[in-house]
């Protein structure tokens, strides 16, 4: 997978590090742009944020109700993202970008809400966002991929599977019964195929379209799309409004939710346009422990021995991912 981080010893200064490379590496999306360390920082720190998501998420569904609360999650969201980073003009985005970055956003969105929404039981909600988080096993091998390093991918197989196989420990922990997985999609498929989807578009989202923006950030335009979406869901749901009027702690909830979901989204966008891509596509195999570790913690649930051994395994796994992307 190559280094981890292709810093142009050309910038005269540091500042001049987040912005596109000027020459060749152009076929590449990953060495498309000198990599600043700062910006993959802010990467990463959308794990941390993505992290509350589910359990914040949770809250404000049973405060607003599925399909409502998701669109006023979004809609709160599109709002903070307009004040704290409001997009360059659209005419100045490639309409490649916007076209195939938009829908593939907004196809995930999509895609895992509906997919969870489809799940009928407790047990195919852990099954299918296990499903869902195949995506940063799925990031790490497109990484490597289109890195143009000899043997990338099958250097990159050993760590992706030992994390994978975490991440299942951490997040499905002692309900996951393989046999009853194996019932669960045969009887009701569709939600799994949808998070199968969800989470191939986003590793694919994440790999290309850096090259495609030409350094234009048109994450807070996705992210409004979005929530014209799930707005219409909520519409065409008939929910309508919820039975009894949300507390303080609802509301609460929900700028919560709206600043963690959409400031991760604004800080992976950052890391993707200006940090190493192969650097956050280890660390996103982080996403579900935050995420498993944090909904315990809010909805007052232990964390159990298997969800420890799979850290452990995550761990394991990343660092060799990182030890083989070092190598020459």
């Amino acid at each position: 997978m190559g280094r981890l981080e292709h810093v142009n010893t050309n910038q005269k200064s540091p500042s001049d590090s987040g912005a596109n490379h000027p020459t060749g590496n152009s076929c590449n999306p990953l060495l498309g742009h000198a990599t600043s360390h700062a910006a993959t920082l802010i990467g990463l720190f959308a794990i941390v944020l993505w992290g509350f998501m589910a359990g914040l998420v949770r809250l404000v569904s049973e405060s607003f109700g599925a399909t409502l609360g998701s669109a006023l999650i979004y809609t709160v969201g599109g709002a903070l993202l307009f004040i704290v980073r409001r997009p360059k003009p659209i005419r100045e985005a490639p309409c490649k970008y916007l076209i195939a970055g938009g829908l593939m956003f907004i196809a995930y969105e999509a895609s895992i809400s509906l997919s969870i929404g489809l799940a009928t039981t407790n047990a195919q909600s852990v099954e299918v966002s296990l499903v869902n988080y195949l995506w940063p096993t799925l990031l790490v091998l497109m990484t490597a991929a289109v890195s143009h390093k000899r043997g990338a991918v099958a250097k990159a197989i050993p760590g992706a599977v030992i994390a994978t196989i975490g991440v299942a420990m951490a997040v499905g922990g002692e309900s996951l019964d393989m046999q009853e997985a194996v019932h669960n999609i045969a009887s009701n498929p569709l939600p799994y195929v949808l998070a199968f989807v969800g989470a191939f578009i986003w590793a694919i989202y994440a790999t290309f379209t850096p090259s495609l923006s030409g350094g234009y950030d048109g994450t807070t335009i996705f992210f409004c799309c979005v929530a014209v979406v799930l707005w219409t869901i909520h519409f065409v749901s008939g929910d309508g409004l919820p039975d009894t009027a949300p507390g303080i702690g609802g509301y609460a909830a929900l700028i919560a939710c709206a600043a963690s979901i959409s400031g991760g989204y604004a800080c992976w966008g950052y890391g993707m346009l200006h940090g190493s891509m192969e650097t956050l596509a280890i660390g996103s195999y982080a996403t579900p422990l935050f995420s498993t570790a944090s909904s315990t913690l809010l909805l007052g649930v232990a964390l159990g021995m298997p969800f420890w051994i799979g850290v452990v395994l995550v761990v394991a796994g990343s660092l060799i991912n990182v030890w083989f992307a070092r190598c020459p």
